[in-house]
């Protein structure tokens, strides 16, 4: 059974094409062009608005009121919610637990996985961070990372371990990234006082994203610039963005994509509360009061998570930060497939890729999702 789209205005990391035309079979892109398409079992008339890819986030912690760490029921809701807002793939990020109940974890999200290719696998936000950049991780359970706890999490998790965030001064950090990329693991430093040289060296022995840039983490300083200025200067390195104007100030998120063209990728780090309500909710062990869409640890200054889902994102990248619609879609498709080495099949709307597509008004509102060649 084939479906044409047709109508369109395509937009993705290879720019826009009016009046284009996409045929799908099954789950896969079959060609692409414009003007009169081919006949098709389903016709889909997008009418003149914008076809992108789907969306992919690489870090994102719950949402409609669920939490990825509270078991397979939850982590299916909380994934129903964020690809109603376009994200048709995702990584399923955990917070800092105890190694049981991270080990846990990561066997439902394998199991999850193995049943739903919409799930990518899992990320380890925690536990191998620093104590004095732990934000919303429960200092408790942070650790270093001993060489048989990380092959005991490499494991638990079947092949489905996608990423890590490991801050690389701690003890065995390095030798642990030896390990990590060699399993095929994606690792990421972050919530790290790691200096320039510190983050550079990471770089060099693998790591390939940086979690949530600027936030737990120094900042630039005009005689230590640290690890951001190191992952906009090499070109190995994904940087990730929290853009929804409070993590990373918009005109700052401007300069993120100014300093690393093609290699940032938006992600929303949201927790239960996004898609939802402000109130009290739980993130791992810890309480957050959401006020006014911002989400603090009850009783403190620090922002934990986001409210965010990824076509919010897409507007403030447009309307606020200035990026061009064309630079902001690669920063949710393209360029988070790239740092998981995905982009051959996820990321464009090209023939041989995922026939996963999101429509949006012409302010920038998702209006339909398709993944997998499926209206979901």
């Amino acid at each position: 059974m084939s479906t044409l789209f047709e109508h369109a205005r395509k937009l993705d990391a290879h720019g826009q094409v009016d009046d284009f035309w996409m045929l799908v079979e099954g789950d896969t892109i079959l060609s692409t062009g414009h003007g009169a398409g081919p006949d098709a079992t389903t016709r889909v008339d997008v009418g003149g608005h914008w076809l992108v890819p789907g969306f992919m986030d690489l870090h994102g912690h719950g949402g409609g009121g669920h939490s990825f760490d509270d078991g397979p029921g939850e982590m299916e809701a909380a994934l129903a919610t964020h690809r109603a807002h376009g994200t048709t793939r995702s990584v399923i990020s955990l917070v800092a637990n105890p190694l049981a109940s991270l080990r846990t974890s990561l066997n439902e999200i394998a199991d999850i996985a193995d049943a739903d290719p919409l799930v990518l696998g899992a990320h380890l936000e925690g536990p191998f961070l620093a104590q004095n950049r732990r934000g919303a991780h429960n200092g408790e359970f942070l650790r270093d990372p001993a060489p048989y706890e990380v092959e005991e999490l490499l494991g638990a998790a079947r092949g489905t371990l996608r990423q890590i965030t490991i801050a690389p001064e701690l003890p065995n950090a390095m030798e642990a990234i030896d390990v990590l990329v060699e399993a095929g693991v994606t690792v990421a430093i972050g919530h790290t006082e790691a200096t320039f040289e510190l983050a550079r060296e990471a770089f060099d022995r693998g790591a390939r994203i940086i979690t949530h840039v600027f936030n737990a983490m120094p900042g630039i300083h005009h005689r230590a610039p640290g690890p951001v200025v190191a992952a906009f200067e090499d070109e190995r390195v994904c940087l990730e963005l929290i853009l929804d104007g409070e993590h990373v100030h918009p005109d700052v998120a401007a300069m993120v994509f100014a300093s690393a063209p093609g290699r940032v990728a938006l992600v929303t780090d949201a927790m239960a509360a996004a898609g939802s309500h402000d109130g009290d909710y739980s993130l791992g062990s810890l309480t957050v009061t959401v006020h006014k869409g911002i989400a603090r640890l009850r009783g403190t200054p620090t922002i934990a998570g986001s409210t965010l889902t990824l076509d919010q994102a897409l507007r403030v990248a447009i309307q606020r930060s200035g990026i061009t619609p064309a630079r902001a879609v690669e920063a949710l498709t393209l360029t988070p497939a790239r740092a998981l080495n995905l982009q051959h099949r996820h990321g464009l709307l090209a023939a041989g890729f995922a026939a996963d597509a999101v429509l949006l008004d012409h302010d920038w509102k998702v209006t339909e999702v398709w993944a997998d060649g499926r209206r979901i």
